[in-house]
């Protein structure tokens, strides 16, 4: 009896906390535990912690962990083999998903029915990209080709199919573990777009969703109407890159896509539409009290949206604290805030353990965590009472996921506390539920709804003009370089420090707990040293030399999906703490190499080009042999092309010399064997490097052995995408090299490669390795090859 009373409830807070911090151990780490290990400790774990005992708490954290790397595993097995090659397969399937179309492809999820070659593939989701050909018209095999994809329709299309990867950089977008979050087990590309074809029109909530966005669109015609659609659907495709720039800026990203605070806007509805009901009906009562039927209206309403939603994982989450409530209520017995965190949170980890790898997670529960415990538990009284309440919950929010805001997105918007004050009331309070009311009305008739959008719209485009100075403010944002994984419960805890009631707290160590996240210190080069990152932009070129002061871009990548500097470059540029180059040299003018500028040209307007002679992109000075210069004691020196040189584009590329006083770089571009042979007349000496970027990504074309012999490095590196079509890059190449000596490693296999010429020699540092994760898809397949290689010397020669 002792043992039960002493025993932490078993879904109270500290066992909630437990087994969150469980699942949390479980993402940090670089390899899964075995199997053998987890299915017994997650057997063991649960049962220690059903039994009342004070050890509880610590058996729940075990289960998070064992039960997170079972679903860990569970995820992983439902992919495509991560080092295989990629398949053909004729697939069927269901667009699951709001299809996003941009400048030259649509994208979407499409959850398989049938696939010919891969039966393995039925009942998976692939990441579709249906891109527009190479050259020419676009091609459709129906009308409209991939504009007539909508969301909820049956399509049969011909794909190449592959597993999960995606590009790994610094302060870079993780792609692989979106996937694994989103339960995606391969992408596709169409293959044969003239052979697509819709089996069955679009139908269902997904349809629904799409017909309703449309509706808001044609309806409202207002410039403020895609908001409208991402505020009532959470759809949120008619949003501009500049949109979430000025959203990240003014802090107000979590009040337009859709939040926890809109499902309990809707719940609110259902609370007063059971009211008017048991008013309208007082007999109901008699069978229903109602507070537990208001309670059950509220969970029914907030279920209701989430799914309206599409199912996003804060209003999942939302709905399901709601639910909580709901079933205390029906079983009449009281829960209060802090339960109902706790029950959610359990609630939300049981079935998907995997969850703490959603930003979304941290913030709602953190949020509201940091308001139980720093507010009054007594409500305020007065007009007064209730703004000071607003004004400390404000303030309170802002300071307290400051660290976790840091730590998911790099930085945080200076005026977001402010901006927050006038605006969550006025958009929660006017527009969210005019957004709300109009889809609502919208879905009992066609047209019924128009009023209240464009009341919304009306409402939201006041404010949003009114606030288009602070976002367009260039320090508006203040970001900050990466920390050590250890800075941000450091962080937390200074926080939490600070905010301790007064002659508790300690102000000034809790300001020295958060110093480590907020002022982290920079990986800069000294005086005479350089720093070369080669960034993985996929079947391209993008690197940054960095010097004491200064800083270069050698080409800025093709263009992908969307904004590739806003993926890459510039949070690349933010995790290292640097500010952003005054130079860009072009090697020459093709897409793999500057895709990216339009976009970096227009948030960096005073950059400064140099390219070819006769490039065709505006405003360029001329690279060509001669052009020499030093920063910080490091000399910069254009070899190629020779001053009237006329080759073609590859071969007039600008070739970079760059000599810090403890190594050389040779930075080659797309040049072939005549622009080498070329170089080895006019100055072989200066050949001579410790580190070279592989000419042409590798290609059959260029690296002739002479050349190769004269750069003689101590590390190749290539940029090269993984099974691009061109084969870079090609076995014989990398061979050559690899007999010259040298180390040679590519981007697609090592994510961005960072090198160091200092004081302390060459230093390495590939990012796939330095920010290792289980869900790492070369770390799985190097893992598979070796074990396949042990299987094979098992089985002997005979076998």
């Amino acid at each position: 009896m002792v043992a039960e009373r002493s025993a932490p409830p078993l879904f109270g807070s500290g066992c909630a906390a437990c087994l969150v911090l469980g699942a949390l151990t479980c993402v940090q780490l670089p390899v899964l535990p075995p199997v053998w290990l987890c299915v017994p400790l997650a057997i063991a774990s649960v049962a220690g912690w059903i039994v009342p005992w004070r050890g509880r708490a610590w058996a729940a954290a075990l289960f998070g962990l064992s039960w997170a790397a079972l679903h860990g595993y569970w995820a992983l097995q439902a992919q495509l083999p991560p080092g295989g090659p990629a398949q053909d397969a004729q697939v069927r399937g269901r667009v699951v998903d709001l299809p996003h179309s941009g400048p030259g492809y649509t994208r979407f999820v499409l959850k398989v029915d049938e696939a010919d070659a891969l039966p393995s593939l039925r009942g998976r989701r692939l990441q579709i990209t249906w891109n527009d050909p190479w050259r020419g018209p676009p091609m459709s095999g129906a009308e409209g080709g991939r504009h007539a994809v909508r969301a909820g329709a049956h399509w049969e299309l011909s794909l190449r199919v592959r597993a999960p990867r995606s590009r790994i950089n610094p302060g870079g977008f993780d792609g692989e573990r979106h996937a694994l979050l989103r339960g995606i087990s391969g992408t596709g590309t169409v293959r044969d777009p003239a052979s697509a074809r819709e089996r069955r029109a679009a139908h269902g909530l997904p349809a629904w969703r799409e017909r309703s966005s449309a509706a808001i669109a044609t309806q409202v015609a207002h410039p403020a109407a895609r908001f409208v659609q991402a505020l009532a659907l959470g759809d949120t495709r008619g949003l501009s890159d500049a949109d979430w720039e000025h959203l990240r800026a003014l802090g107000l990203t979590h009040l337009v896509a859709i939040s926890g605070f809109h499902v309990g806007v809707v719940a609110g509805f259902g609370v007063m539409l059971c009211r008017g009901l048991w008013w309208l009906c007082p007999g109901l009562a008699r069978r229903w009290p109602r507070p537990q039927a208001a309670a059950w209206g509220a969970a029914l309403a907030a279920v209701i949206y989430a799914v309206v939603a599409g199912g996003a994982l804060p209003t999942v989450r939302a709905a399901l604290m709601i639910g909580v409530v709901a079933l205390a209520r029906a079983g009449r017995r009281p829960v209060g805030a802090g339960q109902g965190l706790a029950r959610a949170a359990v609630v939300m980890l049981l079935p998907a353990p995997l969850s703490v790898l959603a930003a979304g997670f941290w913030l709602s529960f953190g949020g509201v965590l940091w308001l139980l415990w720093c507010l009054p538990r007594t409500g305020p009284e007065g007009v007064g009472g209730g703004l000071r309440g607003f004004l400390a919950a404000q303030g309170v929010a802002s300071l307290g996921l400051l660290p976790l805001c840091v730590a998911l997105f790099g930085g945080t918007a200076r005026l977001g506390p402010l901006v927050n004050l006038p605006i969550i009331p006025w958009w929660t309070l006017l527009v969210v539920p005019l957004s709300l009311l109009g889809t609502g009305l919208h879905a009992l008739h066609d047209g019924a709804g128009r009023w209240a959008w464009r009341a919304a719209a009306g409402l939201f485009e006041f404010s949003w003009q009114a606030l288009q100075p602070l976002a367009q403010h260039p320090q508006a944002m203040w970001w900050l370089a990466e920390a050590p994984r250890w800075a941000v419960p450091a962080a937390l805890l200074g926080v939490f420090w600070w905010l301790l009631p007064r002659g508790n707290g300690g102000g000034l160590a809790g300001l020295l707990l958060c110093l480590p996240l907020l002022w982290p210190a920079r990986e800069a080069p000294a005086e005479g040293e350089l720093e070369l990152l080669v960034h993985d932009v996929g079947q391209g070129t993008a690197v940054l030399l960095r010097t004491a002061r200064h800083a270069l871009w050698y080409d800025v990548g093709p263009p992908t999906g969307g904004d590739g500097n806003e993926r890459i470059l510039v949070p690349a540029l933010r995790a290292l703490g640097q500010a952003p180059p005054q130079q860009v040299m072009l090697s020459h003018d093709h897409l793999d190499h500057t895709g990216s500028l339009p976009n970096l040209r227009r948030q960096l307007p005073g950059l400064q080009l140099l390219a070819p002679p006769g490039s065709a992109i505006a405003g360029t000075r001329s690279c060509q042999q001669g052009l020499r210069w030093q920063w910080d004691g490091v000399d910069f020196q254009v070899l190629h092309p020779a001053p009237g040189s006329r080759h073609a584009e590859n071969e007039d590329s600008c070739v970079l010399r760059v000599a810090s006083r403890h190594g050389v770089v040779l930075l080659a571009g797309d040049i072939g064997h005549p622009a080498e042979q070329a170089l080895l007349q006019a100055s072989p000496t200066a050949l001579k490097a410790d580190v070279v970027l592989v000419p042409h990504h590798g290609s059959g074309g260029s690296s002739s052995a002479p050349w190769v012999a004269a750069v003689s490095p101590r590390l190749a590196l290539v940029s090269a995408g993984h099974q691009n079509r061109f084969g870079h890059p090609r076995p014989d190449v990398v061979r050559r090299w690899q007999a010259q000596g040298a180390e040679v490693l590519a981007t697609a296999d090592s994510g961005a490669i960072r090198v160091w010429l200092g004081a302390q020699g060459m230093q390495l540092r590939e990012q796939r390795i330095h920010a290792s994760r289980w869900w790492d898809a070369v770390g799985r397949a190097r893992s598979a090859a070796i074990l396949s290689t042990i299987e094979q010397a098992a089985v002997g020669p005979e076998g």
